[in-house]
């Protein structure tokens, strides 16, 4: 609690006030909006940057992932059309130029086939269909020799185009392989044959697994139909239809975000291997390959949330700044209109006081004439001045009437310090005359006066009536802060420096801690139930800085008060005329 009314601004337990005081702002409402324009404008270009360079960052990783997918699935497309190629021109070059005739030979047949597997490797077997479909010649591990092949799809498609390459499939030997056919015209008897060979899928599985892919990244071979032709880690078992849409043909590489079957988003590169039924597949979870995203996102807003708060920061301060200076410059014209309103009222009571006396002075000149002659013509006849009791009645009279003007003379005294005017003064006649117009409070409430003011104190130059406001106001609070038979003590010395130091303390209630840095702000009061205005200390503290003292205070609570006041011992006429405002 301690630590929020330590760094609260000065502004904000503040009232309205009224009157010619009255703020000309509402501190508040003025702080809020300034706090509230300037993170606006520092803020909202911030966000939209850093929004701009979120996504900015987003399409740059999305397209570098569809880039690197693309290059892979394209590089595997060639890789894998090399192969085939490779291997059906190498069945081409083998049938023009040995011939049928030749490679019907069995000898002749095994070497071709170990020529094979030693060049290019990945043959199996090899064999020669007529074109009845069955097979005349075979070399390899299975009993296929005399097979009948007219009724399948690659015989006929060999002879009509010249070539084919099959699918990955099971067929009579019951594992997966694939087939390359070349059809051969015998240059003797002009009869086509098929040259055919059976190729494992051991080299053409490498190929794909050899594949460096990031994270999950999952390339296989499928079918037109969608077939799995190699294994996959991922999307189904070989040979099973794959989870995955195929794609449209292309006769280009592409990339397309494809959902999977249990709503994984996946990311895929697929090319068509022209030529042949294969379509290279190269997937890739999009999900894992935005991962750096979500780190790029992390550090974006760390920096998001400290660049925040320091601009926030710097607002409050800057705005606090602000703020304090206008309320300072509120303070400082309210304090002056203060001083000039009271300045004038009690030039008004003065002269008041002025007339009052002077009015009064005549008719009291007159009732102490008579008295005195009255008293006069009593003393010559001995009935009356043997009187006791009418002689000290006329003495009352005479002694009433030298009170009521002392009490005017002191009046008439007290209305010409009002205007301001510099002269000597001696402290001590100064506090006596000032108590003295409490006097009477003091003895009806038994408030007893302590003054401690040595007689060798100088005098002084300074303005006489603004330091009787002064003492008088201090009195005044002193008074209202005690009880009835409290102390009051006045003292004063000469200070080094040629200064006068002169304190008035109390054994009053004392001030809390917490509101001795505001008791010399206008219309701050502890007793505004009591009818305190707030403005006595306010005007006090403001006179002792215009007789370029120093004002300072010490309170405990149930112990007391002590204001502490120092000024110089002169003043020059020229600076008080100047601050004269009732002159």
């Amino acid at each position: 609690m301690s630590i929020i009314r330590k760094f609260k601004p000065q502004f904000w337990d503040t009232d309205s006030g009224v009157g010619p005081a009255k703020r000309l702002f509402n501190y508040r409402r003025i702080w809020r909006f300034a706090i509230g324009v300037l993170a606006v404008v520092a803020l909202v270009p911030l966000l939209v940057m850093a929004f701009i360079d979120y996504n900015v960052t987003r399409h740059s990783l999305e397209s570098e992932n569809l880039l690197l997918t693309a290059r892979t699935t394209s590089n595997t497309r060639r890789t894998v059309a090399s192969f085939l190629e490779e291997r059906s021109k190498a069945l081409q070059f083998l049938a023009e130029h040995q011939g049928i005739a030749s490679l019907r030979d069995c000898d002749n047949l095994a070497k071709v086939l170990e020529s094979l597997k030693s060049s290019f490797g990945g043959f199996v077997d090899i064999g020669i269909i007529n074109e009845a479909g069955r097979q005349i010649a075979y070399l390899g591990p299975y009993d296929l020799l005399g097979r009948d092949y007219s009724g399948q799809d690659g015989f006929e498609i060999a002879m009509s185009k010249g070539s084919y390459i099959s699918d990955v499939f099971l067929g009579f030997r019951d594992e997966p392989h694939l087939v390359l056919a070349r059809r051969v015209k015998d240059a003797k008897t002009g009869a086509a044959y098929i040259l055919r060979a059976t190729l494992d899928t051991e080299q053409f599985t490498t190929i794909l697994t050899s594949l460096d892919l990031a994270g999950s990244g999952d390339a296989f071979i499928v079918n037109r139909e969608g077939i799995i032709q190699t294994p996959s880690k991922k999307h189904g078992e070989m040979l099973t239809k794959v989870d995955i849409v195929i794609p449209g043909f292309s006769e280009k590489t592409n990339v397309q975000q494809i959902s999977g079957k249990d709503g994984t988003n996946y990311t895929v590169g697929y090319a068509y291997v022209l030529d042949t039924p294969f379509i290279v597949l190269v997937a890739k979870e999009t999900k894992e390959l935005m991962l750096p995203l979500q780190t790029i996102r992390m550090e974006l807003l760390w920096i998001l949330c400290t660049s925040i708060f320091i601009i926030l920061l710097v607002i409050v301060l800057v705005a606090t700044y602000m703020v304090n200076k206008i309320y300072e410059a509120d303070q400082t014209r309210a304090r002056t209109l203060h001083q000039i309103e009271h300045t004038n009222r009690m030039a008004s009571i003065g002269r008041l006081a002025a007339g009052v006396a002077h009015e009064i002075n005549n008719p009291l000149a007159i009732i102490n004439e008579k008295a005195g002659l009255v008293k006069d013509l009593f003393m010559f006849k001995q009935e009356y001045a043997a009187d006791d009791r009418l002689m000290s009645n006329i003495d009352s009279i005479i002694n009433s009437v030298t009170r009521c003007g002392k009490i005017t003379k002191r009046l008439l005294s007290f209305a010409r310090h009002i205007e301001v005017e510099v002269d000597d003064i001696r402290f001590q006649d100064l506090a006596t005359e000032v108590v003295g117009f409490l006097q009477k409070e003091a003895e009806y409430r038994s408030i007893s006066i302590q003054m401690d003011i040595p007689d060798s104190l100088p005098q002084f130059t300074s303005d006489r009536g603004k330091l009787q406001q002064i003492f008088l106001n201090l009195v005044n609070n002193a008074f209202q802060a005690m009880s009835d038979g409290g102390h009051l003590s006045i003292s004063a010395r000469e200070s080094a420096g040629g200064k006068l130091m002169f304190a008035v303390g109390d054994d009053g209630c004392g001030i809390p801690e917490a509101d001795i840095k505001r008791i010399f702000d206008p219309f701050f009061s502890t007793k505004k139930k009591k009818g305190g205005t707030g403005l006595g200390l306010s005007i006090t503290y403001g006179l002792v800085q215009e007789l370029g003292g120093t004002m300072a205070v010490e309170s405990e609570i149930g112990v007391g008060t002590t204001f502490t006041i120092v000024m110089p011992l002169n003043i020059t006429k020229k600076a008080d005329n100047h601050e004269n405002p009732a002159g």
